[in-house]
């Protein structure tokens, strides 16, 4: 499948696959988005983690949307980085990046643990310090039952920006 072109509104810009990358190594969440029961859009927001071209997120057992994941393996994601209300200007200044690819469910125990680790290190490791390593061993060891991990392999990812954004 051929994925849409980025539509050049007069006031948008397309961003380089360096810098969406960045915007997904930045942001702290997204809305992923599936389809979900009775072929109605599901979309919720979650937490990610970014490993080459694939995005990793972990989840409950089961579920919303785990049940969407299996019926659909179609996926979007989408984050949002600056969203700059310029209420005399009637605009927005506006930065994010939608990713689109495959969802499957992680099985293999060493790229779960991949995933887990490439999680806690983007949300954990400078507000825990020295003491990181073993926390980390710890909490997957008491969680790892109770976790699921799935990932997106992005086929298709672009960014825009509002041209007041461009280079920053």
């Amino acid at each position: 499948m051929a994925f849409r072109e980025i539509r050049k509104a007069r006031r948008g810009q397309t961003m380089s696959l360096q810098d969406c990358n960045g915007v997904l190594d930045h942001t702290t969440h997204g809305v992923l988005a599936l389809l979900g029961d009775d072929d109605y859009p599901y979309a919720v927001p979650v937490s990610h983690a970014r490993v080459g071209a694939t995005l990793y997120f972990h989840s409950a057992l089961q579920g919303h949307k785990l049940d969407a994941i299996k019926h659909c393996d179609k996926a979007s994601f989408c984050v949002v980085d600056t969203d700059q209300v310029i209420p005399e200007e009637f605009t927005t200044h506006y930065k994010s990046v939608i990713a689109w690819g495959r969802v499957t469910i992680v099985e293999n125990d060493e790229e779960k643990l991949q995933a887990l680790t490439a999680l806690a290190d983007k949300y954990c490791r400078a507000g825990i310090g020295a003491d990181y390593g073993e926390a980390l061993d710890a909490e997957i060891d008491k969680s790892w039952s109770a976790c699921l991990t799935f990932k997106l392999d992005i086929e298709h990812l672009s960014g825009k920006l509002s041209k007041e954004l461009k280079g920053v």
